[in-house]
């Protein structure tokens, strides 16, 4: 059989467990990265049990579950640091095979990057055309042009895959709010338990990480494109230094240069994921919100499904077909459920934000966890 060869734009988490899994099935795969390296800035990111599954497609679940931690607990709580709703982790792993766990993004990203042949990695490499030429699609890269099977845009959320195959989608839209997101120094008394803490337009969450540090995040409802003239550390504090414990001494132990800040945005529905022999795969089909932690959850998912539907059809553009039959629908509605979530986390009124909190204090855990069962009860 001749080998089958295809071109992955974008060397982040979906586009390199694409290229694990389509390796291991025999493709002649090449990672095309802008970037000088494959790396990812610091910040943390949980894997709920959906995504451990497909990792376990990949037999990296060990191996990340060696580099992150697993939390006991975690929930909701307000501002003054009363609970509102909890969840016990290991009611998680009983319910849907896996924890949730916690790593460093650029942790995730070694282990994707070392299961994978250096051969297949191409750093400092800018896509610049596709085109369609009969039973195969040409590259470009501004330096040299090649003849492959098939293509998949793993680019992000400003694909240049998406632009230049879906020229009439609709631009990314800023969701009403900014994120900073930052890791704490190792903490004296390592935490154990993780929360997100509402506000009236604000949030602040975190969650532990190995080595006895602390992922956290904070959200707030402001106007697209702004910054703090006096530093985002200072407004963090400004924002969040009152309230309930550990938010203070977790902003005490953040290093000023580690906060960043994005502002955040998802995708607009598409009508496909795919047309002939390319395929769009993580942000750059589906960009989400932060909201329910399933961004490289549902790209870790889209990686071994479209590897599993190419086995199925020996015909590219078929199995991209039925790749995108089996993903828009599901990514779609996490887009949206994330969407509705971040809403009512960012209410601002305060009978609502009263309402929203009464909700969550009425509301039994077991029921949470079921409503979540679509999602993380997911296997490949």
């Amino acid at each position: 059989m001749t080998e089958r060869t295809a071109v992955v734009v974008g060397g982040g988490i979906g586009g390199l467990a694409a290229a694990l899994a389509l390796t291991r099935r025999g493709w002649q795969i090449e990672v095309c990265e802008r970037a000088a390296e494959f790396t990812e800035v610091g910040a943390g990111l949980s894997l709920w049990p959906n995504a451990l599954w497909a990792l376990a497609a990949l037999d990296l679940d060990g191996r990340v579950r060696e580099l992150g931690a697993v939390e006991v607990g975690g929930g909701a709580r307000n501002r003054a640091g009363r609970w509102l709703a909890r969840t016990d982790n290991a009611e998680i792993e009983r319910r849907f095979g896996m924890p949730l766990v916690v790593l460093h993004r650029a942790d995730l990203l070694r282990a994707l990057v070392d299961a994978l042949p250096a051969q297949t990695l191409r750093p400092s490499t800018t896509v610049t055309a596709i085109h369609d030429d009969g039973d195969c699609v040409v590259v470009e890269d501004g330096v040299r042009s090649r003849r492959v099977d098939m293509v998949i845009g793993a680019d992000g959320l400003h694909s240049t895959v998406r632009r230049l195959r879906w020229p009439a989608a609709k631009p990314p839209r800023y969701v009403g709010y900014t994120a900073w997101r930052m890791i704490t120094r190792p903490l004296p008394d390592p935490l154990t338990e993780g929360a997100a803490t509402w506000g009236r337009g604000e949030r602040f969450g975190f969650t532990s990480m190995p080595g006895g540090r602390v992922y956290c995040f904070a959200t707030a409802t402001v106007p697209a494109g702004g910054t703090t003239p006096g530093g985002e550390p200072a407004e963090l504090h400004r924002r969040f230094g009152t309230w309930a414990e550990p938010i203070p001494a977790l902003l005490a132990a953040v290093p000023d240069e580690g906060v960043l800040r994005h502002d955040l945005y998802d995708l607009p529905p598409l009508p496909g994921y795919t047309r002939g022999r390319v395929a769009l795969l993580g942000d750059a089909a589906h960009a989400m919100t932060p909201n329910l932690g399933q961004g490289a959850c549902q790209a870790l998912e889209d990686a071994v499904v479209l590897a599993a539907c190419l086995d199925q059809h020996p015909d590219p553009g078929m199995g991209l077909a039925h790749y995108d039959q089996l993903r828009r629908s599901r990514t779609q509605q996490v887009v949206r459920r994330s969407a509705r979530l971040g809403s009512v986390g960012q209410l601002a009124w305060p009978p609502a934000a009263i309402a929203r909190d009464l909700a969550a204090r009425l509301t039994p855990g077991a029921l949470t966890l079921r409503s979540m069962a679509p999602i993380l009860g997911w296997r490949p």
